[in-house]
């Protein structure tokens, strides 16, 4: 099991900037592929960026490319997601995901079959 806490969510003015993170606990998180997704009412779970068990590898939907930057830090067992030039679309409530996907330092398929989800934080864009 992995256990998964996102924070840093909130309210905040288009263009502005919030960085989002997500604590895990549980079994070894550095052997997880980690994701964030977003979800709107009536709207599908989307991925925004996903990240590979050595941070070697990341990819990021068109919508956010340039804006939006996943990182991790494994020794903290943390993945964040810093977004930038924060827009009214970006409302969403955000969620991090775990998939074990180890050894090989690759992305897992940019789908939402994750293992693990969080509670999800909300972001509110402003305009």
């Amino acid at each position: 099991q992995v256990q998964l806490v996102e924070s840093g969510g909130g309210l905040v003015q288009a263009g502005g900037s919030l960085r989002l993170s997500c604590a895990a606990s549980g079994r070894i998180f550095s052997r997880h592929a980690m994701g964030w997704f977003r979800q709107t009412p009536g709207k599908e779970r989307e991925l925004v960026a996903a990240i590979s068990w050595s941070g070697g590898r990341t990819a990021s939907a068109d919508s956010v490319k340039g804006r939006f930057t996943i990182s991790r830090d494994n020794a903290k067992n943390t993945v964040y997601l810093q977004m930038n030039s924060l827009t009214p679309e970006d409302t969403a409530v955000y969620y991090c995901a775990a998939k074990f996907y180890y050894p090989v330092d690759i992305l897992p398929p940019l789908t939402n079959d994750y293992d693990y989800w969080g509670q999800g934080t909300q972001v509110t864009v402003s305009s």
